[in-house]
């Protein structure tokens, strides 16, 4: 088959590019725009990771590019789509929204249009577990209302699963959303706490953890969201028709996370004891000194935790990485890549 993956530079899309391109035939198409949102040089590094792979093909260009997307489509006449591609960042959305709009609003319109024209077998996109909002009820379940984002990168995300819903009805095209639950391991986006406290502790700097450390998050390993795409991907939502002889859509959208929240504070402490077996910092690294209890951020949630049920029902999905084993991970990576 062949696959376009968008974002491939990016955390997320440049794992899910090596596990296919190293467990299948498949052919693989990535596109992705670099931008520098965060440091060049790690995504130029995850695209070096796929280099080896003569069944991958990278391709510089922005999805918000409707000639560049609709060329793409023509050229290779993809079989399956994986949207990963966006805008990311929940803070960083409260002061430049004209980029969310532009990736996410408009590049995700693009990628929807070049699939009702040249029809693939299944559209998976990311979604977030920001849409839930202010949601007080949990664990999240995809049941639940979440018409109440608190930040424009939440909105732009639901956006993105009511905008597939009605394409998926109009023009039959199978699609699927995920929600995913805060994403961390090696290689990963700078911006993300367990990676900005690592850089901070090096310099010697003060980490501020939010909301006085009662902050949960549903800490997910790239790896166990890879291997839940490539069962999403593989498993298209059935196309059929209503009473009424027009298409049910072929729509789906599933929490893709741990299912296990766990403390900031907790979190804080299992990161700071990798990074002294790591070598990162060294064994009498006084963390006490170098952290602060803050309050809540503008736009950010108290607790993200997924209930991962139905992708447990429909894909017989779970998470098999403890949460020290994958800071256990990023550490090591840490070091090596930092030296």
């Amino acid at each position: 088959m062949k696959i376009l993956v968008t974002g491939a530079a990016g955390f997320i899309g440049s794992f899910l590019c090596k596990r296919l391109l190293s467990s299948t035939q498949d052919e693989i198409i990535g596109i992705d725009n670099v931008n520098d949102y965060y440091a060049v040089s790690l995504k130029e590094a995850r695209l070096e990771m796929l280099k080896p792979f003569n069944k991958f093909k990278f391709i510089k260009g922005d999805i918000s590019d409707k000639p560049f997307i609709d060329k793409m489509f023509d050229e290779y006449r993809f079989d399956i789509v994986v949207n990963l591609a966006a805008q990311a960042g929940v803070r960083y959305s409260i002061d430049h929204p004209d980029v969310y709009i532009q990736s996410n609003i408009i590049g995700f319109y693009n990628i929807l249009e070049a699939c009702r024209y040249h029809p693939v077998k299944h559209l998976v996109y990311a979604s977030s577990s920001s849409v839930y909002g202010g949601n007080t009820k949990v664990p999240f379940s995809t049941d639940d209302k979440v018409d109440n984002p608190v930040s424009l990168y939440a909105a732009t995300k639901k956006s993105n699963e009511l905008l597939a819903h009605a394409y998926s009805k109009l023009y039959n095209i199978p699609s699927t959303g995920l929600r995913f639950f805060t994403v961390y391991g090696p290689m990963g986006r700078p911006d993300m706490a367990y990676f900005s406290f690592t850089n901070k502790l090096i310099k010697g700097e003060t980490i501020e953890i939010f909301n006085y450390g009662n902050c949960k998050r549903d800490f997910t390993y790239v790896d166990d969201i890879v291997e839940g795409i490539i069962k999403v991907m593989n498993k298209a939502p059935t196309k059929k028709d209503g009473e009424d002889g027009l298409p049910i859509p072929p729509y789906k959208v599933y929490n893709i996370g741990n299912n296990n929240p766990e403390n900031l504070l907790d979190f804080v402490q299992i990161l700071s004891e990798e990074l002294v077996r790591a070598g990162v910092l060294p064994k009498d690294y006084d963390f006490e000194a170098h952290k602060k209890l803050v309050p809540m951020q503008k736009g950010d949630v108290p607790i993200t935790y997924a209930d991962t049920s139905d992708l447990e029902r429909d894909f017989g999905y779970k998470p098999s990485t403890s949460l020290r084993d994958g800071l256990r991970r990023f550490a090591q990576w840490y070091k090596q890549y930092y030296k």
